[in-house]
């Protein structure tokens, strides 16, 4: 397992040991490895969120092709016995 170093200010290792205190997580290792998950996580949903804007942006759907699915919820609607 690789081992990273880094250095954090008194703050936050204050707010990460009350985690531990809180029983949130286990340890400060696991605290950080929870972090580093979550933004590794959350920078590939980014990207992958940016690829699908680029894709319609580029390929922008027509009202041929979605207008059915505004057009059957208005009807469904519509139909209900309010």
């Amino acid at each position: 397992m690789t081992q990273l170093v880094t250095r954090i200010d008194e703050e936050l290792a204050g707010a990460v040991d009350q985690l531990v205190a809180d029983g949130v997580v286990a340890n400060r290792s696991e605290a950080v490895r929870l972090a580093l998950r979550q933004l590794v996580d959350r920078h590939r949903r980014d990207e992958i969120g940016r690829a699908i804007v680029a894709g319609y942006a580029a390929s922008p759907q027509e009202e041929q092709e979605v207008g059915w699915a505004d057009r059957a919820t208005v009807a469904m609607i519509a139909d209900e016995p309010w």
